[in-house]
């Protein structure tokens, strides 16, 4: 026998392995998957045989972080009496304690749990946050109508991973420009048009009342808000301490809010730096679910393409400056597409550039930051394009829900 035929190159084992690996996890997920559908199906409590009820109008929140994008919504519904199926993956969803008559709150589970629940239900519309419907587990019920996706920020609606949107039957957008993108995939994947409904942005009709309830400071000091997203790419991934010790060092108040899945996927690097900066008084960590409180403290924002700069920029109408770095686009469904997303190109046209070179320059580059009229025309133009029907959102969504199965 001739051993140098065995010899397998350690780069092509290592693929065959990962695919070894790939294909064991599938069918693993896949068997558990059928265990538990079928547990469901023959179980004969109560709960199932509530599964097997027609519900006309669903929501499908992912966690209590989501109840300003559906509260709007389930307003509405309230409003008209009509019911309302608010199923969601927080026990302690606020919407348990809102006091609502027609819309019925459930607690599903999380992960797989949901899924189950979801994946057999029987219903005429379902309106979700939750992207990748039928690529991951969350899978298209045979027994429901119409899924419909509520865009929750006013970016562009292809910064999902590959293939977020593709086959939900309808898309809600914030602004009119967010369906360019969407029909550019559909030609180039020949899928079948999405209705399209520019419904608003419902979250921000809701920060937009609460923020103007919330008292100013007594004592103000200047404070900067260093809020980025997360990922490798990320303000706080990728600089950390050489961002936030020269921030320190100015004296201001310094209120970091690291992004939400940062506290999931990189609890170990938010841990670590509120470690080391632990005893310094100015600077504070907000890990609050709504963001408004350190929008209106903030004199001025710090970020990178986190969409809380048009949260800040849209509400506050106050300067951002931002930090230019690559983004690696290649997992997302912007990837597929050619030009420049609208908000790296809106983002360059309202904000400030900070270079990581001039870090240490930083105290003087936030004094003399100018909010200049072009920055605020540019705040007022991207403002109109990207949050329209400002105050409608909740209205024209129900209104899109009870339309669509009729």
């Amino acid at each position: 026998m001739n051993l140098y035929r065995l010899y397998i190159d350690p780069g092509t084992g290592s693929m065959l392995f990962s695919i070894l690996i790939g294909a064991a996890a599938t069918v693993y997920f896949l068997a558990r998957a059928f265990i538990i559908k079928s547990k469901i199906f023959f179980s004969t409590d109560k709960a199932a045989s509530t599964r097997n009820a027609v519900y006309p109008f669903v929501i499908y929140s992912e966690g209590k972080q989501y109840w300003d994008v559906f509260k709007p919504v389930a307003d509405e519904f309230e409003k008209r009496s009509q019911t309302l199926l608010y199923l969601t993956s927080s026990e302690d969803d606020p919407v348990f304690g809102a006091g609502y008559r027609f819309i019925k709150p459930e607690f599903i589970g999380e992960g797989n749990r949901a899924y189950a629940r979801l994946n057999l239900l029987s219903a005429g519309i379902v309106l979700m946050t939750t992207p990748g419907l039928d690529v991951y587990q969350l899978k298209r019920s045979k027994m429901t109508f119409h899924y419909a996706h509520i865009l929750h920020a006013p970016g562009d609606a292809v910064m999902y991973r590959m293939f977020g949107l593709d086959y939900f039957d309808s898309v809600l957008l914030s602004g009119d420009y967010q369906a360019r993108d969407i029909r550019a995939l559909e030609k180039m994947r020949n899928l079948p048009e999405k209705v399209l409904v520019t419904a608003g942005c419902t979250y921000l009709d809701v920060y937009a009342e609460k923020i103007k309830q919330i008292p100013g400071e007594t004592e103000h000091p200047f404070t900067v808000l260093v809020s980025p997203s997360w990922g490798a790419s990320g303000l706080l991934s990728r600089f950390g301490k050489t961002l936030l010790d020269p921030l320190v060092e100015t004296g201001w108040r310094i209120i970091v809010r690291p992004h939400p899945q940062s506290l999931k996927s990189e609890k170990e690097m938010i841990d670590g730096l509120a470690a080391q900066y632990r005893g310094v008084p100015s600077l504070v960590w907000d890990y609050e679910r709504e963001n408004i409180y350190s929008l209106k403290k903030a004199d001025i924002m710090i970020s990178d393409f986190s969409g809380i700069i048009f949260d800040y920029a849209f509400l506050c109408d106050r300067p951002v400056i931002y930090v230019k770095q690559g983004f690696d686009l290649r997992p997302y469904d912007a990837d597929d597409l050619e030009g420049e997303l609208w908000q790296f190109k809106t983002l360059r046209e309202i904000g400030i550039e900070l270079k990581e070179e001039d870090f240490s320059s930083i105290k003087e580059i936030i004094a003399n930051a100018s909010d200049s009229d072009d920055l605020k025309k540019a705040r007022d133009r991207a403002r109109d394009a990207a949050w329209q029907h400002r105050g409608e959102a909740g209205k024209r969504a129900a209104d899109f829900m009870t339309g669509a199965v009729h």
